[in-house]
Order: C-alpha cells, then sequence, then structure tokens
C-alpha cells in the first residue's frame, strides 16, 4: 500500500429552511518513510457552489480564495478549482468532481476542509438532499451528520439505501425491494427539527463496498404547506418566498413527444425510451391531447396534422407505433423540432383550445445533429422562432454523445427544463421520473408581486407553469426594514379561473431570530444570514441563465461581470471564479471557522407560514372595502330581513323565525338568470329573559348559476367551495380572488365575501366570528344583495320577490278610510305606530322601527312586518322551504335541482 491512508471523514450539513451548508473534512495519514501524494476527490452536487476549501499539512495551513478568473488559467499547482461540468461524471449529469492533491511529508498528516452551498429543489413532492460517500478506501472514523431546520414543519422524512448506480457493477446495492436506510442510520426528529447520522464501522463498510466506494447517502423530506400565498420567510432585510400549492384540478395538457429514431439509438437507449413512453402513455389523463414524432434523417409523425385526445383505442395504436420504431439513419434535431412546434402551434390556433391548457413538447435525443441544419446556433434560433413563447419545451439527453449545452440551451430558452441521463439499467426509470415531474401542470402564468416601494432585486417572479410536487422560490431584499409587514400578491391560473391570493406576512424584529436555544444546532458558527445567500445563490443562477440565452457579446459580459462580482461577494466558485490557494502562516489547524461556515446563529426565527395571520389593515385592505358597494336589502343576524325600497325612500324589514336546519329561498330565478340562493339556518339557545324558544342564523349560504355553465358555491364562516366542475376549496381566513369566466369570487379575510355573476349580479356575505361566543351566538353568515341588475323581474324567494316591485304605504286616519301616502308624509307616518303598506294587492300592518345591520356599522330606519312576514310575502314562510342546498325551484312552479 503506496497511498496514505485516510483516517477521517466527516461530512456535516446544516440545512435550513430548504438552504444546505455541506462541511466536508477528511484527514489522510503518511505513516510511509517517504513523501507521498494524497488526493482528495470529492463529488457534489452540480447546482451546488463551493465556498471555502482549507488544506493543512504538518504545521501549514492553506486556505482557498475566491477570484475572478483570468482569461488564461495559471497552472499553478497550488490553484485547485471544480473542473467544468462534463456529462460524463455523474447520473443525470447531477455532480462535478472537486480534485485537490499534496504531497504529504513522511510521517505527518494532511487534512481538507471543503465547504459549500445549495438551495434544495422540490421534485415529485420531496426536497432531496445527497451527499457523495466514496472516500475509495475504507475509513476507520467515516461520519455524516445532518441537521435539518424547518420552521413550518417537517414531513415524510425518509433515508433509501445507498444509491450506486453510477458505479458499475455494483448497481445491486440498491436492492429494489430493500427501502430501509442504509445500517447505522440514526434517524430523530421533532416537529421542526431532524438529525440524521450514519456512522458505519469498517466491518458494515466491507459489507457495503470492499473498495470504500459507498455510493450517494440521500435524505428526503417534505414541509408541511397549504394553498395560500405559501410561505415567505424574512431575515435581517432580505426575504424567500416558497409557493407549492397542492389539492388543485390538473389542468388538461397538449403535448407532442419528439423522439429521436437515429441509428445511435440501436440497443439499450431504444429500449429504455420505449419501456419509459409506455408507461407515460399509460399515465396520460382522458382530458389531454397527443401526438408522437420519430425522426431520424427522416421525420415521421404518428398522426398527420392534429393532436389525438386520450382513448383506450388511442393509447393502444400509440403503443403500436412506438413498439414499431426501428433505429436508423442520421439525426435531423432542427426538421424534428419544427415539424413538432408547427404541429402543436396549428393545433393551438386551430382548435380554440381551452386556454386553460398547458401545451408542452418532450424532446428526447442521444446525439448530435448530423442531418440538416447542423448549427446549434441557427437550431436555437429556428426553435425559439418556432415556439414563439407559446408553449414549453423539454429536452431530454440519454449517454455521452449528446450536445448537452445545446439540449439545456433549448430548454432554458423555451420555459423548460432538461434531464441528462446515462444509458443504464435505470434510463427508463429515470425518464419517468422526469415525466412524472412535468405530467401534473396545475397552474398557469403565476406571477407573484410585492409593492415597488417595499422590496428590491427581487428574482424571477412570473412562471409560466407550476407542476405539482415542485416548487416556485423567489428572494429579493426589502428598502423599508423599519416596515413591520411585506404584502405579498400572487395571481395564477388554474383549470377555468384566474386566482389571486394576497396577504400581509408580518416582519419579525431580529430579537426573535435567536436559535442558540434549539437542540442540534447550537454549536453551529459563524453568520445569521442565510436567506441573503439563498438570495445570492438564485441572483447567480439567474444571471447565468441569462448569460447562456443572450446572443449579445456585451450583454453576455454585462451579465458575466455582475455574476463575478456577487460571487466573490459571497465567496462563490462559479464559472466565472476560480479558487486559488494561500498559506496561512503557521497554524496547527487550519482557520476555517474564519471563513464560510454553516449559518445557524439566526436561524430560529419565527417562520411566516401564513398561519393564522389577520393581515394588518393597509391602504390595499381600505380599497378592497371601498369596492364592495352595501346595498340595505340583506338577511343577517338571528336572520333578520330588509328590504330597500330607493324609489319609495323608505324599507321594510321582517324576520322569520324559523327551525334549526331549515333552508330559506333567499334568490329564486333558475328559469331566467340561471342564479338561486338558498341559506341554511343553524340554532341556539335564546338569550335569557328573551321571549323566542331559540335563536337561528345562516351557517351556509349556497349561490347556484346554471348559465353559461352550471356552477355552485357554498360558504360558511371558514371556508368556500366553489365547483364549475373541478372543485376548489379556499379558507376564509386569507385574501383571495378567484375568476373564473362567469364568476368571480372575492374574500377579505375574515371579513366577507363578494360574489359576482356575470358582472351584473353582486351578493356580498359577511362573515360573523366570535372569539368568544356567549350561549346564544354561533359563527355565522350575513347575506346582502348590492347588484340585481342581472336578476330577471320574474325572480322571487323572501328577498328576491321584492327587487322588481314597489310597494306603496297607505296612512291609516281615524275613520279607517286610506289614502295613498305621498313621499314627503312618510316623515309624518312615523308618530303613528300602526300604518299599512300595499304589496301587490295585498294590505299589511307594519310599525316603525330602527334596525342595525352590516357588523352594527349601518342604522336603518324601516316599516316592519310581523308575524313572519304574514301578507308581505307571497304565500307563507313554510313555501320558502328548500329541500336541500342545491334546490333551485320554488313552490310556486316546480322543483328542480342544478
Amino acid at each position: 500500500e503506496t497511498r496514505p491512508r485516510m483516517s477521517e471523514f466527516h461530512v456535516r450539513s446544516t440545512i435550513i429552511s430548504r438552504y444546505a451548508f455541506t462541511t466536508v473534512s477528511c484527514t489522510m495519514v503518511n505513516s510511509g518513510s517517504e513523501a507521498r501524494e494524497a488526493v482528495f476527490e470529492m463529488q457534489i452536487p452540480a447546482a451546488a457552489f463551493i465556498s471555502n476549501f482549507t488544506m493543512s499539512i504538518g504545521n501549514k495551513t492553506y486556505y482557498g480564495e475566491v477570484t475572478g478568473k483570468e482569461k488564461k488559467n495559471s497552472t499553478d499547482d497550488k490553484e485547485r478549482h471544480k473542473k467544468p461540468p462534463s456529462p460524463t461524471e455523474g447520473r443525470e449529469n447531477g455532480y462535478e468532481t472537486f480534485k485537490a492533491s499534496v504531497f504529504i511529508p513522511r510521517k505527518m498528516q494532511a487534512r481538507f476542509t471543503l465547504h459549500y452551498e445549495e438551495l434544495l429543489q422540490r421534485r415529485l413532492g420531496k426536497y432531496e438532499y445527497t451527499v457523495s460517500i466514496r472516500p475509495q478506501q475504507l475509513v476507520g472514523r467515516l461520519r455524516v451528520e445532518v441537521n435539518i431546520l424547518e420552521n413550518s414543519g417537517i414531513v415524510s422524512l425518509e433515508v433509501p439505501p445507498l444509491r450506486n448506480s453510477r458505479q458499475k457493477g455494483n448497481g445491486k446495492a440498491e436492492g429494489k425491494c430493500d427501502v430501509s436506510p442504509p445500517p447505522s442510520t440514526v434517524i430523530g426528529h421533532t416537529k421542526t427539527l431532524a438529525k440524521v447520522t450514519f456512522n458505519p464501522s469498517v466491518v458494515e463498510q466491507t459489507r457495503i463496498a470492499r473498495n470504500g466506494i459507498l455510493g450517494d447517502f440521500i435524505i428526503r423530506y417534505d414541509v408541511s404547506r397549504e394553498l395560500s400565498v405559501g410561505d415567505v420567510q424574512i431575515l435581517n432585510g432580505y426575504f424567500v418566498h416558497y409557493f407549492a400549492p397542492t389539492d388543485l384540478p390538473p389542468l388538461p395538457k397538449n403535448v407532442v413527444f419528439v423522439l429521436d429514431s437515429s441509428a445511435s439509438m440501436v440497443g439499450t437507449k431504444l429500449k429504455q425510451t420505449k419501456e419509459a413512453l409506455f408507461t407515460i402513455l399509460q399515465d396520460l389523463r382522458p382530458e389531454d391531447h397527443f401526438n408522437i414524432i420519430g425522426f431520424s434523417n427522416r421525420i415521421k409523425v404518428w398522426q398527420q396534422d392534429r393532436l389525438v385526445p386520450v382513448t383506450p383505442n388511442n393509447i393502444r395504436d400509440a403503443k403500436k407505433y412506438i413498439h414499431n420504431m426501428s433505429p436508423t439513419g442520421g439525426t435531423n434535431i432542427n426538421g424534428a423540432l419544427q415539424t413538432g412546434a408547427k404541429l402543436l402551434n396549428d393545433y393551438i390556433a386551430q382548435n380554440d383550445i381551452d386556454a386553460r391548457s398547458v401545451s408542452l413538447i418532450i424532446f428526447l435525443t442521444d446525439g448530435r445533429p448530423t442531418v440538416g441544419e447542423t448549427q446549434s446556433s441557427k437550431i436555437l434560433s429556428n426553435t425559439k422562432e418556432a415556439i414563439r413563447d407559446k408553449f414549453c419545451l423539454f429536452t431530454i439527453g440519454i449517454g455521452n454523445d449528446v450536445d448537452h449545452k445545446l439540449l439545456e440551451r433549448m430548454a432554458l430558452e423555451n420555459c423548460g427544463m432538461t434531464r441528462l441521463f446515462q444509458e443504464d439499467e435505470d434510463a427508463a426509470s429515470h425518464l419517468k421520473g422526469f415525466y412524472d415531474e412535468i405530467g401534473t401542470p396545475l397552474l398557469s402564468d403565476i406571477r407573484v408581486d410585492y409593492p415597488e416601494d417595499d422590496v428590491e432585486q427581487v428574482t424571477q417572479n412570473f412562471f409560466p407553469n407550476y407542476f405539482n410536487g415542485s416548487e416556485i422560490i423567489i428572494a429579493g431584499k426589502l428598502i423599508n426594514r423599519t416596515s413591520d409587514k411585506l404584502h405579498v400578491e400572487v395571481t395564477a391560473s388554474n383549470s377555468k379561473k384566474y386566482i389571486l391570493l394576497k396577504t400581509d406576512v408580518a416582519i419579525d424584529l431580529p430579537s426573535r431570530n435567536d436559535i442558540r436555544g434549539v437542540p442540534g444546532l447550537e454549536d453551529g458558527k459563524g453568520d445569521n444570514n442565510y436567506i441573503e445567500r439563498a438570495w445570492s445563490y438564485l441572483t447567480i443562477k439567474e444571471l447565468l441563465n441569462s448569460r447562456l440565452k443572450s446572443d449579445d457579446i456585451q450583454e453576455k459580459d454585462k451579465l458575466m461581470e455582475k455574476a463575478k462580482s456577487m460571487a466573490l461577494a459571497y465567496n462563490f466558485v462559479t464559472p466565472f471564479t476560480v479558487l486559488k490557494m494561500k498559506e496561512a502562516g503557521l497554524h496547527s489547524e487550519p482557520p476555517q471557522e474564519e471563513f464560510i461556515s454553516p449559518s445557524t446563529d439566526g436561524i430560529g426565527e419565527k417562520v411566516q407560514s401564513l398561519q393564522g395571520h389577520k393581515a394588518p389593515p393597509g391602504i390595499r385592505r381600505g380599497q378592497d372595502k371601498q369596492r364592495i358597494k352595501i346595498s340595505k336589502t340583506s338577511a343577517d343576524g338571528d336572520p333578520h330581513f330588509v328590504i330597500d325600497f330607493p324609489s319609495s325612500k323608505f324599507s321594510v324589514c321582517f324576520n322569520i323565525d324559523g327551525e334549526p336546519g331549515d333552508i330559506l329561498r333567499l334568490v329564486s330565478d333558475h328559469k331566467e338568470s340561471g342564479v338561486t340562493v338558498n341559506g341554511q339556518l343553524i340554532g341556539a339557545p335564546a338569550p335569557p329573559n328573551g321571549h323566542k324558544k331559540h335563536r337561528t342564523y345562516f351557517s351556509t349560504i349556497t349561490i347556484l348559476s346554471n348559465k353559461p355553465e352550471r356552477s355552485y358555491l357554498e360558504i360558511t364562516p371558514k371556508r368556500v367551495i366553489l365547483d364549475d366542475g373541478e372543485r376548489l376549496v379556499l379558507s376564509c381566513g386569507r385574501s383571495a380572488v378567484v375568476r373564473s369566466r362567469s364568476l368571480e369570487v372575492s374574500i377579505c379575510a375574515f371579513s366577507n365575501i363578494t360574489v359576482t355573476i356575470r358582472d351584473s349580479i353582486s351578493f356580498v356575505i359577511l362573515i360573523h366570528h366570535y372569539k368568544k361566543p356567549a350561549p346564544y351566538q354561533r359563527n355565522h353568515l350575513g347575506f346582502y344583495i348590492s347588484n340585481s341588475k342581472g336578476l330577471s323581474s320574474d325572480s322571487h324567494g323572501l328577498l328576491g320577490q321584492f327587487l322588481s316591485h314597489e310597494v306603496k304605504l297607505l296612512q291609516e286616519s281615524l275613520n279607517t278610510s286610506r289614502q295613498e301616502a305621498g313621499q314627503n308624509q312618510t316623515e309624518a307616518l312615523k308618530a303613528s305606530p300602526t300604518n299599512t303598506l300595499k304589496v301587490k294587492g295585498r294590505l299589511v300592518p307594519v310599525v316603525w322601527k330602527q334596525r342595525r345591520i352590516y357588523n352594527g356599522q349601518q342604522e336603518v330606519e324601516c316599516w316592519f312586518a310581523k308575524n313572519n312576514a304574514d301578507k308581505l310575502i307571497d304565500g307563507s314562510y313554510q313555501d320558502y322551504l328548500a329541500s336541500h342546498p342545491f334546490d333551485t325551484g320554488t313552490s310556486f312552479g316546480t322543483i328542480n335541482s342544478l
């Protein structure tokens, strides 16, 4: 044995809110009688940035200093930096190798310490943290320790077996059925903290792999979340915003698969592609449309000039077509993409496709262009011109011969993603996994906004699509650091609906951000700026992508300089910066703590997961309230009904003393405008010393509309259910706007809900929420009609019947002869204890009353009709009882149900 022996290999990682700091330290001992070369080699995720490296040999210490890259790289043997990305290294091209070598004098040891950082990406509903354990020899002391802090709550933490498919001949290390963690793994976690250790003895290492190539140690987890504007975290003047809603109905897809069938695909590659496609076709949904293009030097379209719906027969025929694909000829990438883009563009133009559907091309190749247009720059410009931002292009490369830069840039320029896979036994499952990431689009055209005066240097905030299981991340700087809140608005489209979510996030004071008492993280040192580092990480990644997409030399240089200066400021090794080793003088231990170290000092801030935040009243909230036009015509409280007659300049009021469980028809206009409103009563004990045996309130308001399409809203004090063929559940505790073709629902958190139908009918539902209810109080709803123009003159219901009819007030003289009272005599009539209304020829005795409506904010003077509105309403109270909340009939006609 001539090489130095590794006595220790130690990985310590701290993940705070998805941002991972990893420190790898390794000690090598030269016990020989002469100097020997020691090589420290570490595979790190391609998405990570190295932030520091130190070496100490004997009593000398060298530390890495990040500097700007010169035009020509120095070959100084003390200069070590990451090799440029190479698709041959690592599964899915997901890894790069960091390498440093040094001569260790005899009987001495060397210690290497590498620091790198990355923002974990959410895929298929999980964050995956991976650390490569490939010391290439058995190690006396081998330990991996990962601490995770997620203040919104950790869910479904798992540690699968070591993954070693990158090493040929040792693919069996990960058995298909074995899902247990690697031997010696210890997992412990509370709601917000997790600690995972892997500490195999030499014997345990030998059982895994005698050559010291153990594989990837993987941790997967997710965090608690709900449908809202997401999780906004703020610290030291920076914010990061994670948005990953769940439980939304999938959007329909229009997808064209463009598959390489050139001669180089022969054997495993085509077999794996076919296998993956069979499974993918099986997963298409009934509302999707698709087509398949096979290309070599010729381009073959399965179904000419159209996309076909997903039916059992079409899926069967598509599988047959794929099964019969045979590898032959060259690779006409340009022609295939032009054909696919034209097919999808024509389909979108000619078929009046649903604007809510998501169109995409999935392109797969194993090679470089050899037929037709072969110049990369021309293929890129042709593809961009053909797609014209109408849909997204997702690219997949298989094997070592692909032009991965071309595939990456094509995807980047056309709002897609790219993946590179090795030609191995797992290619089919990798392909299927990538499709699963993009197979379920939930939202399109997502835009996240913050007030311009409050934030600056915000990363990308518009996203064409949001796929189930992924996550949208935005970060930025706060301008006004003294403000106590940040306003956030998310707008997006989801099947048939336009959604707007908004809230105000409280900005915690720095004094709350102390985690010194958090177990497991108490020995972390360094600065408390992990959110700032996440922002810088995202910003540099975006600058690199923008530079990759640009064709303008000056713009490229400008973007490079910007990325370089930021990388230097944050000590990141990027394509434009390099790590130079410098001697630190005499130190017995490397001065690693002086440099970048896991930022754990200030990470215990109360993460704003927007749970239970009542937005403080701000300017925007005021504007929301001003937009709502409140009418007196309403049913609120126990339930007290008010009908306003503006032309007569007076109001009429009445009570309905119903039974708990009764469903009252408030508006019935199903035949004409298609609108019905029903309110369900809930019971409560009567107040002491009152004349009533019990109280009743509205617990549920159901609004049904059948024009132009059938939809309904079910509103309770806690939530709103909107169903127009697809169901969406919204919390009443969060401000949101949802807009579909004919319906808009606007929620003002904990206050009211405005429902607008076809811009000509508006209802406002008040939310009455008691923090500490008395025994006779119940959380309930109030119903107000603010615009009834779109309701017909034939509308009915307890409120609806009065919307198009006038009521006259008669003066009752002493000799009981009646004359009609003029409007100006109303004041004089108030003094009279009893007067009479004339309604549709019926005479109704009324008395003068005062009522408070709209949370007591408005006082109404009205003529009150007693005895459950006897003679005021058509028929009797019982005629207005619906059989169920979705009953759209009236007792004055036929009973219908939506």
